[in-house]
């Protein structure tokens, strides 16, 4: 094991650009939002500087709003599409002047972030230093949310854009491109160029996403032009149980450093309309598990993803919903020829095992898994999700996404997407400290 974590650390250091990290090395050359802070927890184990580095950079590009984008443009290269000069979100009057981004976003992490650098802090009064200097951003990231992004006042965000989810290209998104007829673009892949096209989203699956970007952009990024007008409008699990989770992660600190008694009874608010709507939509009692609510066309998309265990990372289940996810968890997803936890149900025929997020098995998941099962005391199946996580690691690498099926990993690499994978480094840091 402590070859594996010498490895990762090395991963980690080789990805650090003075500043932030890169995802991986080519595929994604720029700082993510998400991505940025799974990194800062695998840093906080061997260099506390470089997380709040990561941590403070990320926070730097916050918009006059409290919005945070999902990628921030530090550099100039024509490696990735869509680039800065696609996304434009100088449209935006509340851009960052600072830096270029795009206009969407990504699970808001950053609250539980703070959290787990306190956790794994040796000097606990310096870190809670620096998370006080911090702390008051992702709060305004947290009430940019629930002023702008929850037009029916619920406590449910919505994302408008695939790509906001984290799970880019879920099947689940299937059911929302038939309503759409987008004009095919033409521009020039450069994922492709890095990795498997089979991999990767298909030419006609960007044409959507490039139009709904296009929207956006016709309306300067305007939330309740988007909230009117975007095809895409959905309350996403993982999303909302990300935010949730921060939420308490907020109340929590400001407790902790004290004087924030105003902010504290707000977040409670949030918190408190948050998981009581989250159970009321989006368990589905027939499934027996959470799924996603398209907001634009008013139901229900019935599918089961990672992203439907999520909830118990936030503590939102009750004790029997949380038995009936893991019952379908292993039901579904756990049989002794599978690695948990395939991104999509293996039972469906749109599972695709080797493709972006119609299948593999993501690390970030299934640390975020390991800790909920944890919480509701099942830690036989936690053992297994870390063990299934170390074992794929060290059988293909530190690969972006993984096969979820056993029987491929004994004719050679099963790891796909981009290799060297912060996140994949950093939480399995996380994982290995964990006893």
């Amino acid at each position: 094991m402590k070859d594996l974590q010498n490895k990762a650390i090395e991963v980690l250091n080789n990805n650090w650009k003075d500043g932030f990290s890169v995802p991986c090395a080519n595929l994604y050359p720029f700082q993510w939002f998400w991505d940025s802070g799974f990194i800062a927890i695998g840093f906080a184990h061997f260099d506390m500087p470089k997380a709040e580095k990561e941590i403070e950079t990320l926070l730097d590009s916050q918009w006059d709003n409290g919005f945070l984008p999902h990628i921030i443009f530090h550099t100039d290269t024509d490696t990735y599409f869509p680039g800065p000069d696609f996304h434009r979100s100088d449209l935006s009057a509340q851009a960052s002047k600072k830096y270029k981004s795009t206009g969407m976003t990504q699970p808001p992490v950053t609250g539980f972030v703070l959290q787990d650098m306190y956790r794994i802090s040796t000097d606990k009064k310096a870190t809670l230093k620096f998370i006080e200097s911090v702390i008051d951003k992702v709060y305004f990231n947290h009430e940019y949310f629930y002023t702008n992004r929850d037009p029916k006042n619920e406590g449910l965000v919505y994302i408008y854009h695939n790509w906001e989810s984290g799970t880019d290209n879920s099947p689940i998104w299937d059911d929302i491109w038939e309503t759409m007829n987008p004009p095919e673009y033409t521009f020039e892949r450069r994922d492709t160029t890095h990795v498997d096209a089979s991999q990767r989203p298909s030419k006609r699956e960007y044409d959507h996403y490039l139009y709904i970007i296009d929207i956006a952009k016709e309306h300067n990024y305007k939330d309740e032009k988007i909230a009117e007008l975007s095809p895409f409008l959905v309350q996403d699990p993982l999303f909302n149980s990300m935010l949730i989770k921060s939420n308490q992660s907020l109340i929590d600190l400001y407790q902790l450093i004290g004087g924030h008694d105003a902010k504290v009874s707000q977040l409670q608010k949030w918190q408190d309309k948050a998981v009581k709507s989250f159970n009321d939509k989006l368990f589905d009692s027939e499934l027996g598990v959470y799924v996603h609510y398209d907001l634009r066309n008013e139901k229900p998309l019935r599918f089961i993803s990672s992203s439907s265990f999520s909830p118990l990372f936030a503590n939102i289940p009750s004790k029997e919903q949380a038995a009936s996810l893991v019952n379908v968890m292993m039901e579904k997803f756990g049989n002794d020829n599978q690695y948990l936890c395939a991104s999509f149900d293996p039972t469906s025929d749109r599972f695709n095992p080797k493709k972006y997020w119609r299948g593999p098995v993501w690390v970030n998941l299934n640390w975020a898994l390991y800790y909920g099962l944890k919480n509701y005391g099942y830690m036989d199946i936690a053992k297994r999700v870390k063990a299934d996580t170390v074992e794929i690691i060290e059988k293909a690498g530190f690969y972006e996404y993984f096969d979820s099926r056993k029987e491929v990993y004994k004719d050679g690499n099963a790891g796909y997407g981009g290799n060297d994978f912060s996140w994949s480094a950093a939480l399995l840091i996380d994982m290995l400290q964990d006893n």
